[in-house]
């Protein structure tokens, strides 16, 4: 077959309404041809009336349409309103054939399929037991929590899928300039139904129902309406699914406090608890629809009985753990070179026994060792959750120039590839057989190691082009070996070391639990943990991880006495428990240990971690896990909750290695929240539409103007896709109607869409969005995650520093949404604006404070100022703490209110750019002269205001310091995300040193002021390198 393109894909990617040539064959036989429009749903059935045999065909409803999709695979088109050009079948002729199996059931599949990237016919097509059963689990286990929530009471309901949205603590906000907080703020109350609306004063400190009662109260009097009970109603945010309910002051409600902190008139409806409860009989109906079919021949299998009686005693195999290795296939590598494979058994970090090495044998495709590679560990001894980490690797012969009269040669090795499996599977059985294991390609210039033991356990899914080793595990005994229970490991439960002995070890148990940054220890001192373990549960029991690293995993003995202790182990704080969830711990009673700590999380602390919870999963070693498990019900029984967990997964579903675990969790999650699918459908269409704008402006062959973009948009299609949808920033926020004109693209290289959505209920009030498309978002997602977490521990110590901790989402692979802040500018342009070149910009220091004051009256001036110094101190101190790089000018903004706050976070951790080897950044945080002016409101001799400015950033830092285990934590379970600048312990010790961890507090605090004058000493570099941005910038084409 010559060269060329095949398919429709050049009609599909081509933009318009132009009509299409469809062919239709009908299950009579009869054969049509028509056009259709690509953006239309296909009516055939009008056509067919009036061709022969029409009357031999049935009820429409028994008919589905069937294609060949561009991925080259039967299709049926269950999804009635999808437009051709989203089916985008490979050729245009349609087959309509007579429905088989559930209709229901296959419309949940089609739907569910297309919603989370990958379709359910995979996930059936595996013929994997452990897949099929963790499926039956999960769907079980999801639809009883969907069946206890249409039971609940309206209260409870609210609970689940409207949350209230509210502040870390119930302080009022103070206001700028020392002035203080109203005790009365003006709220303008509406009623559901009607056009009226009146103005309330309230004590922010009273809760919603006080409200209630005020505005009732009102409307009898004003409108000579029958007095009615303040318990049928509720508090909505107006143009918001956001609700006002429960104990809670009216302050502690995020969009209360905003508002007072503003300056603004909250907007309220008043809303009858008939609505919500016509809400939550909307969503049963759509549940019990969904679950009509929950008997259908489709649903997986049930689950097979446990086995009772398990043979085979694994205590009393003392012979060491061998493997054959057979052979490989489709190994590339060159010729002259030799191939061998490292073999290790690994408990997470640790190693277990010495590496086995293969002989080398001849390059080729497929290679042949047939070798026995024999481990110095008995079976025994082997811990539940061993792994076997594999290593593809060439030798290469590399000869040196000869100095003098000798020639001296060095064998290089280039690693090929890496692949893990359990040794155990996930019955507990000891594996036996013959195992394909297809390999992950390793990193070419990452020589330091080869084995993987933090990778994954799955096999590569490109099994047609990626390496695979042959390997087989030999029987041990005839008959299987299970890994005993953990009541038969610990024989009763353990026996516990006593606690005490003398004073002098005790003390120095002291100073190695004390120390927050000791995590490696001598040989000596960890024979004293040991030994005085018992002491550790007793008198340290957050310290859990220090023992839990010094158990040695290859006795079982050792294992036995562990386990023992952790079963009358106190219950940790959820924030302890976080570090137990790492890959160095991957025990089962461990982990099981741990969720049951975590279970004490609030859900508004679960949604702070909810980040690292997702990137966790990677870690575990099977499909079905108590993480899983927990996370699925927290998101079942809190819908923002869900909303976030469903798209952490959904943004990582191309990511082979974790596809089928995260696919696994999103069917099981959508099966549980049915009424949940139609708006993330409505969001994932918004978000296929958004691509491919982008890609339109990004690969035309033409520069795009902005009025070309704004015809684009105004395609049907497109307006009705992006339109009336829940924001995947901020679910209770509705983006009802885009507002074209104000839809532009940006000028930088990835060419980011900016979206504007009207608020129809306060004229002239604009919400904006902007979309990415070739950016990965999760390194500036973690990091607003990180300043969020900030603002929330120094609010909790009465310290509001005004943060903007905008919106970023990761929805996909390199793509997202960004929170536009409104009323806003970069320093950049506001210092640009107020001179007369790019050269001199960087250095006019009257240039900020002159720019607050146009947009600040007199009067509101003092407040202003108050914003950015209280602003400018928190983004000092967070920025220094994270090692925030590429801080230009462009990448700080300041709000018309004063709120200074940072954007673009590529890099972190300390990775700052360099220019020819020099590093661009030599502060250890951006503090110009010209903050300083603004600080000291333009008066050089005002050392009061700055000492203020000063003491802010003192305080913000101690109060890091304090909670500085608690970042690492976090910080330690993101390895897993394959970000670039966070990937090993390495990375993460920059955040150790500039949270001082294993310092005291004075330590922690002298430390800080040198890089607080020196940040400030240093500051003309920051000015030089702002120039030097600025006029490259104005060099671009």
């Amino acid at each position: 077959m010559p060269p060329g393109n095949y398919g429709m894909e050049e009609e599909w990617e081509a933009e318009g309404n132009a009509d299409i040539m469809v062919d239709f064959l009908l299950p009579t036989g009869i054969f049509l041809e028509f056009p259709v429009s690509r953006n239309d749903t296909i009516l055939v059935w009008r056509r067919a009336s009036s061709e022969p045999l029409f009357n031999a065909l049935g009820d429409p409803a028994s008919y589905v349409f069937v294609c060949i999709s561009s991925a080259a695979e039967r299709l049926e088109l269950e999804a009635e309103h999808r437009r051709l050009a989203d089916v985008r079948p490979f050729a245009c002729f349609l087959q309509l054939v007579a429905r088989e199996g559930d209709r229901a059931e296959k419309l949940a599949n089609a739907q569910i399929s297309l919603l989370i990237g990958k379709g359910i016919n995979e996930f059936e097509a595996q013929k994997n037991h452990e897949v099929s059963e963790f499926r039956a689990r999960l769907r079980a286990f999801c639809e009883e929590k969907a069946l206890q929530q249409q039971a609940l009471p309206w209260f409870q309901w609210m609970e689940c899928n409207f949350p209230c949205d509210l502040e870390p603590c119930r302080a009022l906000p103070s206001r700028g300039g020392g002035a203080k907080a109203p005790k009365k703020i003006f709220i303008n109350i509406q009623f559901e139904g009607s056009d009226e609306s009146f103005m309330l004063q309230q004590d922010p400190q009273e809760p919603p129902l006080a409200l209630i009662r005020s505005a009732l109260k009102k409307k009898a009097t004003v409108f000579r309406w029958v007095r009615q009970e303040a318990e049928d109603y509720t508090l909505r945010v107006n143009g918001r699914w956001d609700f006002l309910y429960g104990d809670h002051p009216m302050c502690q409600f995020k969009y209360i406090f905003s508002c007072l902190r503003d300056g603004q008139n909250p907007q309220l409806t008043m809303v009858y608890h008939s609505t919500i409860r016509a809400y939550q009989e909307d969503q049963g109906s759509a549940w019990r629809q969904g679950s009509k079919s929950s008997t259908s021949a489709s649903k997986p299998p049930p689950l097979p009985l446990k086995k009772v009686g398990r043979r085979g005693g694994l205590c009393l195999s003392l012979e060491p753990l061998c493997i054959h290795l057979l052979q490989g296939s489709r190994v590339n590598a060159d010729e002259g070179m030799k191939l061998v494979v490292q073999a290790g058994l690994f408990h997470g970090s640790e190693l277990l026994c010495k590496l086995v090495t293969s002989s080398e044998v001849a390059v080729g495709s497929d290679p042949v060792w047939n070798q026995r590679l024999e481990f110095d560990i008995n079976v025994a001894d082997l811990p539940r959750m061993s792994r076997l980490c594999i290593a593809l690797y060439a030798v290469v012969e590399k000869a040196k120039k000869p100095r003098g009269t000798k020639k001296k040669s060095k064998r290089a090795d280039c690693p090929i590839a890496w692949v893990n499996t359990m040794v155990f599977d996930y019955k507990d059985q000891l594996k036996t057989g013959e195992f394909l294991l297809s390999m992950w390609p390793s990193i070419p210039d990452d020589k330091s190691e080869l084995l993987n033991p933090m990778g994954t356990v799955e096999k590569n899914t490109n099994v047609d082009s990626a390496a695979a080793l042959l390997i087989h595990f030999p029987s041990v005994r005839p008959q299987p070996l299970y890994y005993p229970p953990h009541d038969k490991v610990t024989g009763g439960g353990g026996s516990r070391a006593p606690h005490r002995s003398s004073d002098e070890p005790n003390q120095k148990l002291k100073e190695i639990m004390d120390n927050k940054n000791h995590t490696e220890f001598f040989e000596d001192e960890k024979e004293l943990l040991w030994k005085l373990r018992g002491a550790v549960q007793s008198l340290y029991p957050e310290s859990l991880s220090k023992l839990l690293v010094i158990t040695k995993w290859n006795k079982r003995e050792d294992v036995a006495q562990m386990v023992g202790l952790l079963r009358a182990w106190p219950e940790l704080s959820g924030l302890h428990a976080l570090e137990l969830l790492d890959y160095s711990f991957p025990d089962p009673s461990v982990r099981a240990f741990t969720v049951k700590c975590l279970k004490k999380l609030g859900d508004r602390e679960l949604m702070q971690y909810l980040i690292q919870l997702v990137q966790v999963l990677k870690y575990e070693s099977y499909l079905d896990c108590d993480l899983t498990s927990f996370l699925l019900e927290r998101a079942l029984s809190n819908k923002r909750i869900g909303h976030f967990l469903f798209w952490h997964l959904r943004s990582e579903m191309h990511v082979s290695s974790v596809s089928l675990r995260f696919g696994l969790i999103l069917e099981a999650y959508c099966r549980g929240n049915i009424h949940h699918i139609r708006s993330l459908t409505k969001q994932n269409e918004a978000l296929g539409k958004l691509k491919a704008l982008s890609d339109i402006v990004k690969s035309g062959s033409q520069k795009m103007s902005a009025d070309d973009l704004k015809l684009c948009i105004k395609q049907d299609s497109y307006m009705e896709a992006l339109s009336d949808l829940l924001s995947p920033l901020n679910p209770s926020i509705i983006l009802s109607e885009i507002c074209v004109e104000k839809c532009k693209y940006m000028d930088s290289k990835m060419k980011p869409l900016w979206l504007m959505y009207k608020n129809q209920w306060v004229p002239g009030d604009l919400m904006g969005i902007i979309f990415k498309n070739g950016d990965d978002l999760r390194q500036d997602m973690l990091t607003l995650q990180m300043i969020q977490l900030m603002e929330n521990l120094w609010k909790k110590e009465g310290l509001d520093l005004r943060m903007i901790p905008y919106g970023c989402l990761s929805t996909g692979n390199k793509m997202g949404l960004i929170e536009v802040v409104k009323n806003s500018d970069t320093i950049a342009n506001i210092q640009r604006d107020n001179s007369n070149s790019a050269a001199t910009a960087a250095f006019n220091k009257d240039a900020l404070l002159n720019w607050l004051k146009s947009k600040n009256p007199e009067h509101k001036l003092e407040q202003a100022i108050e914003e950015f110094t209280l602003s400018c101190a928190g983004y000092c101190v967070a920025t220094y703490v994270l090692g925030i790089g590429d801080r230009h000018n462009d990448n700080i903004m300041i709000r018309e209110t004063g709120q200074l706050f940072h954007i673009d976070f590529g890099h972190f951790l300390g990775n700052f750019k360099r220019k020819l080897g020099i590093n661009r950044e030599r502060v250890p945080f951006i503090l110009t002269y010209d903050f300083v002016h603004v600080i000291q409101q333009g008066r050089t001799n005002n050392s009061e205001k700055f000492e203020r400015f000063r003491d802010y950033c003192e305080r913000a830092y101690k109060i890091l310091c304090r909670n500085g285990t608690l970042f690492v934590n976090l910080f330690a379970m993101m390895k897993a995300a394959g970000l670039p600048e966070l990937s090993s312990f390495k990375d993460i010790q920059y955040l150790k040193d500039s949270l001082a961890l294993g310092k005291t507090e004075e330590e922690a605090l002298k430390s800080f002021k040198v890089k607080f004058n020196e940040a400030l000493r240093e500051s003309w570099k920051t000015k030089v390198n702002w120039m030097m941005h600025s006029l490259a910038k104005d060099k671009r084409p």
